[in-house]
């Protein structure tokens, strides 16, 4: 599988990543997460993107410590601090701990900020994460959910103190979530950071299994989750959604190569975070991101979600 690098740092990864949110979460049997997991590594993924609040107590990151084993050594490990806890130094030094154990490793590849924490003063946290990269427990830092502000302050300081360097940006981006695009893209190419675009198929909207005016199918992320479901299932998001199905028929191609074939167009992005559940979803993922759209399908797909 085709690779590339996050921002500047030189560590490079698959240009489709798994998410592991499902972890602990809809799945709680090691059994599936494991046959999930193997599929991914046997079909080229190096990124496994999770966070300490995936899954009750952290159960995202035990699962994949107790899969992993001897193939650490092949993947990425991306995961993520600050949800709940806060960005402080004692709370980073503190959830950095908790990660690796639950890990078990001895390094988290990239260690992301969750969400900004109004309480900390940006500059503490970047020390902390610095003194963490600096004893080899971190390999590179990120961002996720930070306003285009907030992430040239951090910049900013981490270049005048001399501190390790935000290198991505976490954020939800889709064919039917733009808003990125408006400034906080442009900011990332300006500092040559890159985008972990996260909800890349809009929590399954642009699969295409959803049928306007019938139930959400059961098992599906937004059958299970309102919240989500409130926030895409409405009037705007079916007409442009019944637009690229129109499309996807005349081109031949399927929704899923869209969404991620869109995504992976854009200079941006270094890899495309979906999650799965099956085996067979891994590899409906993996053959999307294989996915070569001519610059007349994009334009097309510009269009129509514009």
């Amino acid at each position: 599988m085709q690779q590339h690098a996050l921002g500047k740092s030189g560590l490079k990864v698959s240009v489709v990543g798994l998410g592991c949110n499902n972890f602990g979460r809809r799945m709680h049997d090691i059994a599936p997460i494991r046959a999930v997991v193997h599929k991914a590594l046997d079909l080229g993924i190096t990124l496994f993107d999770t966070a300490d609040v995936y899954g009750e107590n952290g159960k995202s990151e035990q699962f994949l410590g107790e899969i992993f084993g001897a193939r650490r050594k092949d993947v990425v490990i991306a995961t993520k601090f600050g949800y709940s806890g806060g960005s402080s130094r004692q709370g980073v030094m503190r959830a950095a701990e908790a990660s690796l154990k639950r890990l078990r490793t001895d390094w988290i590849d990239l260690y992301q900020v969750h969400f900004p924490d109004p309480r900390t003063p940006i500059e503490e946290t970047l020390r902390a994460l610095d003194d963490l990269v600096r004893q080899g427990k971190v390999r590179q830092i990120g961002c996720s959910n930070f306003s285009p502000v907030q992430v040239v302050a951090a910049q900013e300081i981490s270049s005048k103190l001399g501190l390790a360097s935000f290198v991505t940006c976490q954020d939800e981006y889709s064919l039917l979530v733009r808003d990125i695009e408006r400034d906080l893209v442009p900011m990332m190419q300006q500092h040559s950071m890159t985008l972990l675009p996260f909800r890349p198929v809009a929590s399954g909207f642009l699969t295409g299994k959803y049928q306007r005016g019938k139930p959400l199918p059961k098992g599906t992320r937004l059958a299970s989750s309102s919240h989500h479901a409130s926030d895409i299932v409405n009037e705007h998001n079916w007409a442009i959604v019944e637009q690229l199905q129109a499309y996807a028929a005349r081109s031949g191609r399927s929704m899923l190569d869209f969404a991620f074939g869109w995504l992976l167009a854009k200079p941006v992005t270094a890899s495309v975070i979906a999650g799965a559940t099956t085996p067979e979803q891994i590899e409906q993922n993996v053959r999307a991101g294989a996915a070569q759209l001519s610059a007349a399908d994009i334009a097309a797909l510009d269009r129509i979600t514009r």
